[in-house]
């Protein structure tokens, strides 16, 4: 079945109190490659559903819907993957071997029903996993988009039974292509610009903040034509690099000079300047919904654009053609959707600046199981409330994914 319903009348919002007869445990777990990555479990008497709360790169332990399955009897697995708060070396195929290690552990706890919960980044996570565990391990992929060597051939991938996604965005790499800067002229130069392409130029259509800007669909056309091209440069500077450094491992295989292996390591760092440039986020009229004028990262984008606080902003190449380029990157909602057959709840926040209309319906319009359903409540990206005095976007997305569970799997 397929539903659509509208729900309801900051940027992070406080997790609210857990029930007082939860049992915390914390777990350290080792995956097929080697790593460690920690968990936190929090358990009610009587769950044998468990949410399984990740994202590639953030923190969840204390996340805004841990306490909404929670008060809705249901147990919460929160993990964190190996490079969990720096994302400089973020492969997304780790990521996937990383999420494995986790629900092993959960079969292995007894659980009847796992159910993977993917917030913001987590979505597609959650979509990638989903798509490389429901493969026969022959047709996983065996190495990064880099050349990198990953062993999800060999590894146990456990799959969930069902997913919930909240305020989804279509990948890192896809958020990505529609929020860096195209103006900038020079890589090594943050204040480069080509007035032509500026978002902030007032001759394109931008007005001061936090009055909206128009922009006419042309410059919306051409602008995001030259935010490909500018992806596509970067991904050739990092291809390069890795080209170098494999070069260098080969040569260093034959020769045994040190020279060769210190060449083979130095494939340097991306600055990547200038990536808070959404049309949309200063332009309401562009895919509309009950968003505040700005950014994920502010209500001044004009501004923060030029700071250092930013997606992507520093990766090495591997993580850039991993997680960080719309053009390379497999972690990309709509490319895994069709494999997420099991049933799916994705859940709009209707105030959000990642997740626009256009990408909530492509992206339940693209998962290929028969059993979906999308709703929007009132909230921001984060969970909070748009307004003050309303309730909260968790809130409200709580008591949807708890009708949702309760139909499929009981209590609430």
């Amino acid at each position: 079945m397929s539903t659509t319903e509208r729900i309801g009348a900051g940027r992070y919002v406080s997790a609210g109190t857990v029930p007082e007869h939860t049992t915390v445990s914390v777990h350290e777990l080792t995956t097929t490659d080697g790593a460690t990555v920690s968990g936190v479990l929090r358990t009610v008497p009587g769950a044998d559903t468990v949410a399984f709360l990740m994202h590639p790169r953030q923190d969840f332990t204390h996340h805004v819907l841990v306490p909404e399955f929670l008060s809705r009897g249901y147990a919460v697995w929160t993990q964190g993957t190996r490079i969990m708060g720096n994302d400089l070396t973020l492969l997304h195929e780790q990521a996937l071997l990383d999420m494995a290690a986790g629900h092993r552990f959960l079969r292995q706890r007894g659980f009847d029903t796992v159910v993977s919960v993917g917030h913001s980044g987590g979505g597609t996570l959650a979509a990638y996993y989903i798509e490389q565990a429901t493969l026969s391990p022959s047709a996983r992929f065996a190495d990064t988009p880099g050349g990198k060597a990953i062993p999800l051939p060999d590894a146990d991938m456990p799959a969930p039974d069902a997913v919930i996604f909240m305020a989804p965005h279509p990948g890192q790499g896809a958020l990505l292509l529609r929020m860096i800067d195209p103006s900038v002229t020079d890589e090594a130069d943050p204040l480069s610009v080509d007035p032509a392409l500026d978002p902030y130029n007032p001759d394109n259509g931008y007005v001061q903040a936090p009055e909206p800007s128009s922009f006419a669909p042309e410059f919306v056309d051409r602008y995001r034509a030259a935010q490909r091209a500018r992806v596509a440069r970067l991904d050739d500077l990092a291809r390069a690099r890795v080209d170098s450094a494999s070069r260098a491992r080969h040569r260093h295989k034959q020769s045994g000079d040190p020279a060769d292996r210190r060449a083979a390591l130095a494939t340097g760092v991306l600055t990547v300047y200038r990536t808070d440039a959404d049309l949309r986020c200063v332009d309401p009229s562009l895919d509309p919904n009950d968003r505040p004028y700005g950014s994920l990262f502010g209500s001044r984008p004009d501004l923060t654009n030029y700071g250092i606080i930013g997606f992507g902003r520093l990766t090495t190449p591997e993580a850039w053609l991993s997680t960080w380029s719309g053009l390379s990157s497999r972690a990309d909602f709509l490319r895994c959707a069709p494999a997420v057959r099991i049933p799916a709840l994705l859940i709009e926040l209707t105030g959000d600046q990642a997740c626009f209309p256009v990408d909530a319906k492509a992206m339940a319009a693209a998962l290929g199981g028969d059993d979906v359903t999308h709703v929007l409540v009132r909230g921001k990206h984060f969970g909070a409330a748009l307004t003050a005095g309303e309730p909260t976007g968790a809130t409200l997305a709580g008591e949807q994914l708890g009708h949702w569970l309760h139909e499929r799997y009981g209590r609430s």
